[in-house]
């Protein structure tokens, strides 16, 4: 892969059609600016997202091409070696291996101007990176955990994928919040492995599912939970589809208001299960701001305009937590963004 990079790179470079991080100002051949919004997935999530995309490709005159991959890592891949062939200057990209993808970013990153979103990759040359604090947006999900269970129980955590950064860091979160640890650091976070059980003083984490995002396997996960643990008291979905297919599983089961269930993101199942009184509460992660705050970033870089880099290469989106007493509000003013 990073030989079909480097041959892209020699290529592109020949036939001058390479926005460099270091230039700015450079236009596609038509003239206008083009970038390049590449999602980890296809999710109604990134549905929101692309809404914040649209609106900023209004509002700073730019065309940005939403991307999301269907089958993961390669198509990722695939789909930014495209966009720098064509001459891309500016990608915001959610990396899906942060570890294993960081040289595949600094060859795209010797090209264009590339900024993280939704999930990071510190360890690259990438310039920014947007989202919120996925650890502490998960400490929140704990006190949520603590507010519906306050005597504790059995808690299983389901997630697409934790090789992503993300979800690692939300589940840490979740985890050092219920066994009441110590604050961490973004910086040097310990990572409990996902081989055994966690068990503090009320809670216990029975373990970690991942999915792939194969919504059928997440079903199917939520499902095996139920049935292999003994009084499981709560689930918690890491990402936007995990909620309300949980929610689905636990209907189908008869164990309404037996699991409690909290969630992360804003999908329509997941809201309107806080309506009806089955899931206790979402911690939102505004994506609407990270499709519109990636365009204004990379619209302002091909323009030559350095100022518009965050401090401290972060730009925090702050995280709301909805429950009944918020959840119509946050509903309506998130299909207001949405123009619904």
């Amino acid at each position: 892969m990073i030989k079909t990079i480097s041959i892209l790179c020699a290529t592109i470079a020949l036939l001058g059609l390479a926005g460099c991080a270091e230039g700015g100002g450079d236009t596609g051949q038509d003239g206008g600016i083009k970038l390049a919004y590449v999602t980890n997935a296809i999710d109604p999530f990134w549905t929101i997202a692309s809404e914040g995309v649209a609106a900023a490709e209004k509002e700073f005159d730019v065309d940005c091409a939403v991307l999301m991959p269907p089958k993961g890592l390669v198509d990722q891949q695939r789909m930014v070696e495209s966009q720098l062939a064509n001459g891309v200057q500016g990608i915001a990209i959610s990396p899906i291996d942060a570890a294993n993808q960081v040289d595949f970013l600094n060859q795209a990153a010797a090209l264009t101007n590339v900024i993280t979103q939704d999930s990071d990759a510190p360890d690259s040359d990438r310039l920014c990176f947007i989202g919120m604090n996925n650890y502490t947006a998960g400490r929140a999900a704990g006190k949520l955990v603590k507010e519906a269970l306050p005597e504790g129980g059995k808690v299983m955590l389901f997630v697409g994928r934790l090789e992503q950064l993300n979800g690692q860091q939300r589940r840490q979160g979740i985890i050092d919040e219920l066994l009441d640890r110590p604050q961490q650091s973004l910086d040097n976070m310990t990572i409990d492995p996902n081989t055994a059980r966690i068990v503090g003083d009320k809670y216990s984490i029975e373990g970690t599912r991942t999915d792939n995002i194969d919504y059928p396997k997440a079903k199917s996960n939520a499902e095996d939970a139920m049935a292999s643990i003994e009084d499981l008291a709560c689930m918690i979905g890491l990402y936007a589809y995990n909620m309300p297919l949980c929610l689905e599983a636990v209907k189908e089961a008869g164990k309404l208001g037996d699991i409690k269930l909290v969630s992360f993101d804003e999908a329509d199942g997941t809201l309107q299960g806080i309506v009806d009184g089955h899931v206790y509460g979402t911690i939102s992660q505004q994506p609407f701001m990270y499709g519109f705050e990636s365009v204004r970033i990379l619209a302002g870089l091909a323009r030559g305009d350095q100022s518009v880099l965050p401090e401290n290469e972060f730009l925090e989106v702050d995280f709301v937590e909805v429950r009944k007493d918020n959840v119509e509000k946050f509903w309506a003013e998130l299909n207001e963004l949405r123009g619904k």
